[in-house]
């Protein structure tokens, strides 16, 4: 069960995990809390079903109120997942993500016995903002026979909100290797960019979202955008959560217009990375970020901050390097160190080793399948 199907990190680890699960021989259906969304049709084109309802045109119609409407809409949701727990009767329900946990989590309750199973991917920074739902989660936890953390960092989260360790996993994020073995020709890619060969690109994958840190790294580009190579570029892919426009302005304003590109949601992601030359993600707040090991699949250098399990996978030094949160002139100077490194290359070769052996997407299905098995022998 997760929130949407939204192109997020979670909802595409969900896509790929799912996938090859099915693939193991076992039959996963999915619960979206807001159905539609663009990763809708991957899990059906891959057989894997996808439910979820939406209110009724005519009480969307009366409702007009828009708090009115979500928690309408929040009920409609919770009905109908209590009816599918009736009707398909799974072996195991898997929540991703706090919405679906604290949901799904509390249908659950009124359902038929079943195991359960959580994974938080983040930090709990957002329980301070939600006073109500962290106490739901806190009352959820000791219903869940296992509490998945997919860094060392959350799991010490989930620790000092009282889950004993005997119940607590950890099960890092995979990537499929391939798709960075699979890439169009980096100057094809440049070409379709009007970016020259010569040209320094670095690039970021996140969502534009203020916790993402995209206004550190304009920041700290207007630093030391005079002392970089000439023509370089950042490429800033993901989609835009509202603030888009205030980043645009903020780059105008470091007179940075001609080197940074909003590029939006894309499909090509493992194409643009192949084609960068450094991979950022200054980040406040992380679980444990895809986008990084995507980088590192595709044998860039990364410049991370320091939070959440992002430094579990970048190791300072080796295979890029790891920086304070929301520090400007921290990341301007190991943009501008990585930047005029001719040996760069190296520690994006040493990223792709680390990934390969622990961070695959072979080893994180097996994970998840060593730990179903475990569950339904119990």
């Amino acid at each position: 069960m997760i929130g949407s199907m939204e192109v997020g990190g979670a909802e595409q680890h969900l896509l790929r995990v799912a996938v090859a699960l099915r693939e193991r021989g076992y039959k996963p259906e999915v619960f979206t809390l807001t159905p539609g969304g663009p990763l809708t049709r991957s899990f059906l084109e891959n057989n894997v079903p996808v439910h979820g309802v939406r209110l009724p045109e005519l009480l969307t119609r009366a409702l007009r109120h828009d708090r009115i409407l979500a928690w309408a809409g929040l009920m409609y949701s919770a009905a109908a997942l209590w009816w599918l727990y009736w009707r398909k009767r799974p072996q195991i329900v898997h929540f991703f993500l706090p919405a679906a946990y604290i949901v799904g989590g509390v249908v659950s309750l009124f359902a038929p016995p079943i195991v359960r199973v959580m994974s938080r991917r983040s930090l709990n920074l957002y329980q301070a903002k939600h006073r109500l739902f962290r106490r739901i989660e806190h009352g959820l936890h000791p219903r869940m026979d296992i509490v998945c953390g997919n860094s060392k960092a959350v799991i010490e989260d989930l620790k000092a909100e009282g889950i004993p360790p005997s119940r607590l996993r950890l099960i890092y994020n995979g990537i499929p290797l391939d798709r960075f073995d699979k890439c169009r020709s980096p100057n094809h890619i440049r070409s379709e960019l009007q970016i020259g060969d010569d040209t320094l690109v670095l690039v970021m994958v996140a969502n534009l979202i203020p916790y993402k840190g995209h206004a550190d790294l304009i920041d700290a580009l207007g630093l030391i955008k005079n002392r970089l190579p000439p023509n370089w570029v950042l490429l800033c892919i993901g989609r835009d959560d509202g603030i888009r426009e205030r980043l645009e302005t903020r780059a105008h304003a470091s007179g940075l217009q001609a080197h940074v590109r909003f590029l939006g949601s894309r499909v090509d992601v493992p194409d643009l990375l192949c084609a960068a030359d450094i991979g950022v993600l200054c980040s406040h707040e992380e679980g444990f970020s895809n986008a990084i090991l995507e980088g590192m699949a595709a044998r860039l250098p990364m410049i991370v901050t320091n939070v959440g399990g992002n430094a579990e996978a970048v190791i300072h030094g080796d295979t890029g390097l790891v920086v304070p949160a929301r520090d400007p002139e921290a990341l301007a100077a190991a943009l501008l160190s990585v930047a005029l490194n001719p040996d760069r290359g190296v520690m994006g070769v040493r990223g792709r080793t680390r990934v390969t052996a622990l961070f695959s997407m072979q080893a994180c299905v097996g994970a998840y399948s060593d730990l179903y098995q475990e569950l339904l022998r119990q």
